[in-house]
């Protein structure tokens, strides 16, 4: 009897190791092959290429990650990772392309492709779609995350200190133009919002650090009347007055202070003159 027992499990475990075995084969066989296996690097280059053009941003991610492993230590890897990162900026991935370009800048520092990567992760953070200064009738980047235009501001810096005569810098310098005036026009966002409000002190920390930190930008015109109309708005007349003439001799045909007395009648309304600030580029 036992010896039948013995047998009986003997068969058994043969049985599982049998399906256990049939089991990994089937997984095995299941797997798919990888179509590039036989491919040349620059074929899977020209591919990825053709992905990207034709809008497979996620099939030409893939493909560039097997150029960088099959090119490793060539150009072409290097080239793959940029094209990778462009790749990833165009597919709205811009935490990723970040990643890539910080990871091509630490590793390639003598590249001569080192303008591109600072310019092109300027360009991601500046954020995809603005272009140069197109569609700013639609989206002000004064509203929109600072950090990441600081980010773009200290990229783009960087290119035009390291390669000012890079092909890429004189893009860069504009952008870094732009930028500026987004952040003192964000200050000055805040502080006409506390004015409206009636929170005058607040609004004239915000105008202040505008004017400090932000020199000769456009947003500085507006910065200054709501200095001024805060003054007025708290009945501290000599810092008024103070900054009214500051304004009219600085800008002597504002909008915002044309037929103004130190009185602070005839000034307008911020929200009523400011107009689209960016008109003045």
């Amino acid at each position: 009897m036992l010896l039948k027992l013995s047998a009986v499990h003997a068969t058994t475990r043969a049985a599982a190791a049998v399906l256990i075995l049939s089991g990994l084969l089937a997984a095995c066989s299941s797997t798919p092959a990888d179509p590039t296996a036989g491919w040349s690097p620059n074929k899977i280059y020209a591919e990825a290429k053709d992905e990207a053009s034709a809008g497979a941003f996620e099939k030409a991610i893939v493909l560039y990650e097997k150029l960088e492993g099959r090119a490793a230590g060539t150009p072409l890897a290097q080239q793959a990772q940029l094209e990778k990162a462009h790749t990833q900026y165009k597919a709205g991935e811009l935490v990723q392309a970040v990643a890539t370009l910080d990871r091509f800048i630490k590793l390639h520092p003598g590249s001569s492709a080192l303008d591109y990567a600072l310019y092109l992760k300027g360009l991601v953070n500046f954020n995809d779609n603005l272009g140069m200064f197109g569609n700013l009738i639609r989206q002000d980047l004064a509203e929109r995350d600072q950090k990441a235009a600081k980010e773009s501001f200290e990229a783009f810096k960087e290119l035009v200190a390291r390669f000012p005569d890079s092909r890429y810098a004189p893009d860069a310098r504009l952008r870094m133009g732009y930028i500026v005036n987004s952040l003192a026009q964000s200050e000055v966002h805040v502080a006409r919002y506390y004015f409206t409000r009636g929170a005058y002190v607040a609004a004239i920390n915000r105008a202040q650090n505008a004017l400090t930190n932000y020199r000769d930008v456009p947003a500085a015109e507006e910065a200054l009347f709501l200095l001024y109309r805060s003054y007025d708005a708290m009945g501290m007349t000599q810092l008024r007055d103070d900054t009214l003439r500051i304004m009219q001799k600085s800008y002597p045909d504002s909008a915002f202070t044309r037929g103004t007395s130190q009185s602070g009648k005839g000034a307008k309304d911020a929200k009523d003159a400011k107009g689209a600030w960016y008109k003045f580029w």
